[in-house]
């Protein structure tokens, strides 16, 4: 379990930042090259702030994952609206497989 649980942090960490990206790119298509800059700022923020191993708030566990799937779904969105089904579909599946892996059993967040 703990070579799934190595693997699967690196899948986050791939998975965070294609959310920036989507985000990003979101914001570009539907508002203009500033959104491209401050909506994956102010998601980086909230990340930060809740969810990474140093967060400034801790959550309880059912409002954590509730928060993280908004965000991971934001960037789906982005990627689905910036014309790009495919990536958001294959963004999506990575997140559910990732976001299985974390909370079942002992590999819950810390």
């Amino acid at each position: 379990m703990a070579l799934v649980r190595t693997a699967n942090l690196g899948l986050r960490f791939l998975l965070e930042l294609g959310l920036l990206v989507g985000v990003g790119w979101w914001g570009e298509h539907a508002v203009g090259w500033w959104a491209a800059v401050v909506f994956p700022l102010a998601a980086a923020v909230v990340w930060a702030s809740l969810f990474s191993p140093k967060a400034r708030w801790t959550i309880p566990p059912p409002v954590r994952l509730a928060l993280e799937l908004v965000l991971f779904a934001a960037a789906a969105v982005g990627y689905w609206r910036a014309g790009q089904p495919g990536i958001a579909l294959g963004f999506a599946v990575a997140v559910v497989l990732s976001e299985t892996v974390q909370w079942s059993g002992s590999s819950r967040p810390a």
